[in-house]
């Protein structure tokens, strides 16, 4: 029997239902999202299929995932002697200015720019693993003229226990006794993965912008990674899309006078969505480089990725000028070919991505998160 309820809709009433009656019409409202909800999530997931099978199954991608398991094993037998603690050995070469020891390539680096290679360059890795991650990355910075190389290891009890902002802490610490132990005013770091974020952290909310000269961050979970809910810790939370700490970096950082090089991969897969690892924020100066078929791990090992790092790292006054007319300082000359003492600076919010077939540039975002006039680079 069907009788009007007092919306003007129809309610069949069922004899020997145990709800006595039913409302059909908000049922069908019901089922009705419930299908949309459902469509949603298969096109979410038969996207995500695609962007897997284009990705991680082409030859490209084969031959980044042989790559990726080849490093995983080297590293891994590598691992023991990471946990030995190094100790920082400044190089006596580089502050008496002789470069007769040196190999060619780093006797190049140190007479074009004495300050760009004996700035300190900090190495911190990232989740459950240590400094050893770094082994080819260290020796290829030292190559290339790089006087100070320091890899560090924080507490193994992080990855469970911990948390990034306590890492950051520590890792002020660390940069303290770096400073103090070479004598310079200011260090690079370099952090793979987690590392990165605990960096970003310590140079945007505890004031490492002062000692922090260039943040590098290979495969670090800017946006947070989807992996880190199948590890729910006090940690892996922070590390989850939308968490507390993800949201407080994401809050206004007018005065960080740190550059940024931010290095990501579409193959990467432990950072879910890939593109969460690029760093976009209208407050920082970030220049960014993208690969297409390189594993998590095997970004401290690629070629490409150690290329543009180093050769970054070697413009020390490649920042932009706004940063010290904010702080009422007065900006550094450029010394490199192209200004008046011979420099270029680049302009403030422009960042750089590499595809396979060179650099491209584009604006930087504006204030809402979005960049200006070009399209989102990520799948």
């Amino acid at each position: 029997m069907s009788v009007p309820d007092d919306e003007g809709g129809v309610v069949d009433s069922i004899v020997g239902h145990p709800d006595g009656l039913v409302d059909r019409t908000r049922r069908g409202e019901s089922i009705g999202s419930f299908v949309s909800t459902g469509s949603t999530v298969l096109n979410t997931v038969a996207d995500a299929a695609e962007y897997t099978a284009r990705t991680f199954f082409s030859p490209a991608g084969l031959r980044g995932l042989a790559v990726e398991a080849a490093w995983c094993t080297a590293h891994l037998a590598s691992y023991p002697w990471g946990l030995v603690r190094e100790h920082v050995q400044p190089e006596v070469t580089y502050r008496h200015y002789r470069t007769d020891s040196l190999s060619p390539g780093q006797r190049s680096l140190v007479v074009t720019d004495m300050a760009a290679a004996g700035t300190p360059i900090l190495l911190v890795h990232g989740f459950m693993d240590n400094r050893s991650v770094f082994a080819v990355f260290r020796r290829a910075l030292r190559r290339r003229g790089f006087g100070v190389v320091h890899g560090v290891n924080y507490s193994l009890l992080t990855a469970l226990t911990g948390d990034i902002r306590m890492a950051a802490h520590e890792l002020r610490r660390h940069v303290e006794r770096l400073r103090e132990r070479t004598g310079s005013d200011q260090v690079h770091v370099v952090g793979h993965s987690l590392g990165g974020l605990i960096a970003r952290y310590y140079v945007q909310r505890l004031g490492g912008d002062e000692a922090v000269h260039t943040l590098v961050t290979l495969g670090s979970p800017h946006g947070g990674s989807a992996a880190a809910y199948l590890l729910p810790t006090p940690l892996t939370r922070q590390l989850m899309p939308g968490s507390d700490l993800l949201t407080e970096l994401a809050e206004p950082a007018p005065r960080c006078r740190t550059r940024f090089l931010v290095v990501w991969s579409r193959m990467d897969q432990l950072i879910v969505p890939q593109r969460n690892a690029r760093l976009i924020h209208p407050d920082l100066a970030v220049d960014t480089l993208e690969l297409a078929d390189v594993g998590h791990m095997s970004l401290s090992i690629h070629p490409r990725a150690v290329h543009w790092v180093a050769s970054s790292l070697a413009r020390l006054d490649d920042r932009p000028a706004r940063r010290s007319t904010q702080l009422g300082g007065v900006p550094r000359p450029a010394t490199g070919p192209g200004s008046a003492m011979g420099g270029v600076t680049r302009p403030a919010r422009w960042r750089t991505s590499s595809r396979g077939g060179g650099p491209t540039r584009w604006p930087a975002p504006d204030h809402t998160g979005a960049p200006r006039d070009a399209p989102d680079p990520a799948s």
